[in-house]
């Protein structure tokens, strides 16, 4: 287990809020790692503290990144309210670009459409997709909260593109030809550009 608030990716600071996710992804990097950088647990031994978060982001030198994301082992909207205080404590701080990594169900987690709340904050958000149906989705990701999981995730995605700056759809390159394309039908439809990341490019 794990302390690991921030962590260093590329040229990004990556926020590490909770292990907590209500997918269950057949290729989710955590059922295979503790953490994406060598020697890095970032399975959390507790979810931090406003206060514990303020601190390691206090002492954080933003002239090293190109940008701050909010990713970590779990997914970030699951503390929705810490989230928010997070980020905007980061923009008082600096002008970098803040990106939240997200499985697109935020809405569903919360109770209540969050991409409003998400836009005074967050400047590009970026979904993981992976699948172009509901069927394929549920398949793959095995969402608690059932069927309703996909339709929920577009409309979220629809929800951002109308208030955020900048927002894409990801899926990982395990899929074949055939699928990528139909994602990239569907992004294609839902004016969403779609990016196809390597499973451990976050």
């Amino acid at each position: 287990m794990s302390e690991i608030i921030a962590y260093e990716v590329h040229k990004g600071l990556y926020i590490n809020l909770t292990n907590r996710c209500h997918c269950n992804c057949s290729f989710c990097v955590r059922n295979e790692a503790d953490g994406i950088n060598r020697g890095e647990s970032l399975w959390l031994d507790h979810e931090p503290s406003l206060e514990e978060i303020e601190q390691t982001v206090g002492d954080v030198d933003f002239s090293r990144y190109e940008e701050v994301v909010f990713c970590g082992y779990g997914e970030p909207t699951e503390r929705l309210d810490a989230l928010i205080a997070t980020a905007q404590m980061i923009k008082k701080a600096t002008a970098l670009p803040i990106r939240l990594n997200t499985n697109g169900l935020s809405d569903l987690i919360n109770h209540k459409k969050t991409a409003p709340l998400l836009a005074s904050c967050i400047d590009h958000v970026s979904i993981s997709l992976n699948a172009p149906n509901k069927e394929s989705y549920d398949a793959l990701c095995h969402p608690t909260f059932g069927e309703g999981s996909f339709d929920a995730l577009l409309r979220f995605a629809l929800d951002c593109k109308e208030l955020i700056p900048e927002v894409n759809f990801t899926i990982v390159d395990v899929f074949d030809a055939d699928q990528q394309q139909a994602c990239q039908n569907l992004c294609d439809k839902l004016g969403i550009s779609l990016r196809i990341r390597e499973r451990e490019d976050l």
